[in-house]
């Protein structure tokens, strides 16, 4: 009976043999001469691993796997199987083949120092979009991928403290973390330039408590201040802003958020400076003078019908504006919508 572990490596090396050929490797790419030991074997793999011909290193391990399945080669090659594949560019494939190599190994060397389970934070990392000039920024789109990239690395770097792959994986967080942090900044300044301040004050929070040290604390601890005046909040405003002067005092928005926090102890809301303020319509203009009656209109109530009582007409609300009758002379009656 053929074995489920048989049927999947003969699985990985067909999509190596179709990634290859549609890399467009010619000249003897894929070739192989198989040797009589699995040692022997598994060094040639691992040399067409350096040499980048990840056809021809899947044919080696997977003929170890066939011919030697009791050698300890065997199970470093279900490994290079993996390490094949994702230097074929097929990173979700090669993340499935780690996991199982955990799951069916978990006391092996490769996998009790993180190697594994670096591999596939780095290869979610491998599969996030760059940008292109004929779509959005990467900032504007959905960032799953991008939080499960940054999930499993610090999962990694949880799990193995002590793991040589710690210093590459914490290269590859930060870019991931960047690539977060300039998410959430979008979507703050997309509620502040539409007058949604407090959409801009979650999204902040937000960015500060998790993307710190990548290059927006200094922006976004004045925007969160302006925020948070906009929203009746001067307390927490004097906080962000305090902690901007306190940590930031050579940054650009220094000057700015001092004289703010002056503003503030002085009961003036709206602090100095208007680059990062929303734009709210100026209402119209009111005009300076009523415009002249119509000849047909006339200031008089009309007559009262045989029988009713008169009411005293409302008092108008507000000043009265030139050309119109003081407060006590009647008014004509409206016309009622329809």
């Amino acid at each position: 009976m053929i074995s489920k572990t048989f049927l999947l490596t003969i699985a990985m090396v067909g999509g190596l043999a179709g990634a290859a050929a549609c890399s467009g490797k010619s000249g003897g790419a894929g070739a192989v001469d198989y040797s009589v030991s699995a040692q022997r074997n598994y060094e040639k793999g691992v040399k067409e691993l350096e040499d980048k011909d990840w056809l021809a290193a899947s044919k080696y391990f997977a003929f170890i796997k066939s011919r030697f399945p009791y050698s300890k080669y065997a199970v470093l090659a279900e490994l290079r199987l993996a390490d094949a594949q994702f230097g074929a560019e097929q990173y979700l494939e090669a993340i499935d083949s780690y996991r199982l190599f955990i799951k069916f190994h978990p006391t092996h060397e490769m996998v009790a120092n993180g190697y594994c389970s670096y591999r596939i934070g780095e290869g979610y990392y491998h599969q996030l979009s760059g940008d292109f000039w004929m779509f959005p920024p990467s900032s504007e789109k959905d960032q799953s991928s991008t939080e499960d990239a940054a999930n499993e690395l610090k999962t990694f770097l949880d799990k193995y403290p002590d793991s040589p792959y710690r210093d590459k994986s914490k290269d590859i967080l930060k870019n991931v973390g960047k690539r977060l942090a300039d998410h959430e900044w979008y979507v703050a300044r997309y509620y502040w330039d539409r007058g949604k301040p407090m959409g801009t004050v979650i999204r902040l929070r937000r960015l500060l408590e998790r993307y710190r040290g990548v290059g927006y604390d200094e922006d976004a601890l004045w925007l969160l201040g302006r925020a948070y005046v906009a929203v009746a909040m001067p307390d927490r405003a004097r906080g962000a802003w305090s902690e901007l002067v306190d940590k930031f005092p050579a940054s650009t928005h220094a000057g700015d958020a001092k004289s703010a926090l002056t503003g503030l102890h002085a009961g003036t809301a709206t602090p100095a400076g208007s680059a990062l303020t929303p734009s709210t319509p100026a209402a119209p203009a009111p005009s300076s003078a009523a415009p002249a009656a119509k000849p047909s209109e006339s200031p008089t109530a009309p007559a009262a019908k045989p029988g009713a009582s008169p009411t005293a007409p409302a008092a108008p609300v507000g000043p009265t504006p030139p050309g119109v009758a003081p407060p006590g002379t009647p008014s004509p009656t409206p016309v009622q919508p329809k």
